[in-house]
C-alpha cells in the first residue's frame, strides 16, 4: 500500500469470514518489523480481522517517495501511516481495536492526536505497551545524537552490531534463548538509516495532547519492571495522563513484551485479561 507522500508500506492482512468483524491493528517497534506480534497475533480469535505491517523504513516497507532513505521522519508521520493503514486495509464498518508496541505505541498516540473522531465510536479498545506519552531522552551517551545523524545517512543493514548480548538487555529474567535470537535478527535486518533517523523522533516524540482522545476508549498501558528503554517510572506517567486508563506493572518484565507476554498482552487486547 501507498501513503500520501508515496512511501510504499507492507501490510498483512488476516481475513475472518465476516467482512464486518472486529478489526485489529499492531504496530511494532523502532529497529523491529509486523513478525514482533507473530506470538500475540497467533492467541487472537479467528473471528478477529489482524492487521500488521512494517512501519515506513522497517521491515519491507520504504520512506517517502518509494525511498530508502528518511527524511524528516516524526513519529506524527508514523499517526499518519496507520491511518493510511487502516484506511486501506480494514473495511470501512469494521470496528477497531489497537495495539501499539514501544515506537507502536506512540504511531497509536499520534494517530488518536490527528484522528480524535476515530474514537467517538469506531476505535473499541487501545493496548499501549513498553510504551511512552512523551520525555524519552536516549542513553545519555555523550554524542549519541549526532552519532544517529550520521548513521541515518549510513547504508547498509545493522547486521553484526545486533548481538544476542546486546537483546538480552531489552528481555526481563531468564529470557528464552529464542526468542532472544527471533528478535536479534528481525533488528540485524534493519537498515541502519531507520535505526539513526528515528532516534531523533522518538526523542522529540510528545503525544500528551492526545491523551483526552484516548480517554474516550479503554486503554491499557503495559509496562515491565525490567523495562530499560520505557521505564516503570514513563508507564505509570503514560497511565495517568489518560483518564480511566488501566496500568499493568509487570514484575521482571522487559522492554520486549510482545515476546515475553503474548498471551496477556492478546487477552488485554480483546478484553479477557
Amino acid at each position: 500500500m501507498t501513503t500520501a507522500d508515496g512511501a510504499r508500506l507492507a501490510a498483512y492482512v488476516r481475513e475472518p469470514v465476516d467482512p464486518e468483524a472486529t478489526t485489529v491493528v499492531l504496530s511494532h517497534g523502532w529497529t523491529l518489523a509486523h513478525q514482533s506480534w507473530d506470538l500475540v497475533a497467533e492467541r487472537l480469535p479467528g473471528d478477529l480481522r489482524v492487521v500488521t505491517y512494517d512501519q515506513r523504513g522497517h521491515g519491507h516497507s520504504t520512506f517517502g517517495r518509494g525511498s530508502k532513505r528518511p527524511k524528516d521522519e516524526s513519529v506524527r508521520r508514523l499517526g499518519s501511516d496507520l491511518d493510511a493503514v487502516i484506511d486501506q486495509c480494514v473495511p470501512a464498518g469494521s470496528p477497531l481495536i489497537l495495539g501499539g508496541h514501544s515506537m507502536g505505541g506512540m504511531s497509536v498516540m499520534a494517530y488518536a492526536g490527528a484522528h480524535p473522531g476515530a474514537f467517538d465510536g469506531r476505535v473499541q479498545r487501545v493496548l499501549l505497551t513498553s510504551t511512552a506519552l512523551s520525555g524519552l531522552t536516549g542513553a545519555g551517551v555523550r554524542g549519541e545524537a549526532v552519532a544517529m545523524q550520521l548513521l541515518a545517512c549510513t547504508p547498509g543493514r545493522m547486521g553484526r552490531l545486533v548481538t544476542l548480548k546486546g537483546q538480552r538487555t531489552l528481555y526481563g529474567k531468564d529470557p528464552d534463548p529464542a526468542l532472544l535470537e527471533s528478535s536479534r535478527a528481525l533488528t540485524a535486518r534493519t537498515s541502519m538509516r531507520a535505526f539513526g533517523a528515528f532516534h531523533g523522533a522518538l526523542m522529540q516524540h510528545d503525544e500528551t495532547a492526545a491523551a483526552a482522545t484516548l480517554a474516550k476508549v479503554p486503554v491499557t498501558v503495559v509496562v515491565g519492571t525490567r523495562d530499560r528503554l520505557t521505564s516503570k517510572r514513563l508507564g505509570t506517567a503514560l497511565a495517568s495522563e489518560i483518564p480511566g486508563a488501566r496500568l499493568e506493572v509487570l514484575d521482571g518484565i522487559g522492554h520486549m513484551t510482545p515476546y515475553e507476554v503474548p498471551d496477556l498482552l492478546a487477552g488485554l487486547l480483546v478484553g479477557t485479561a
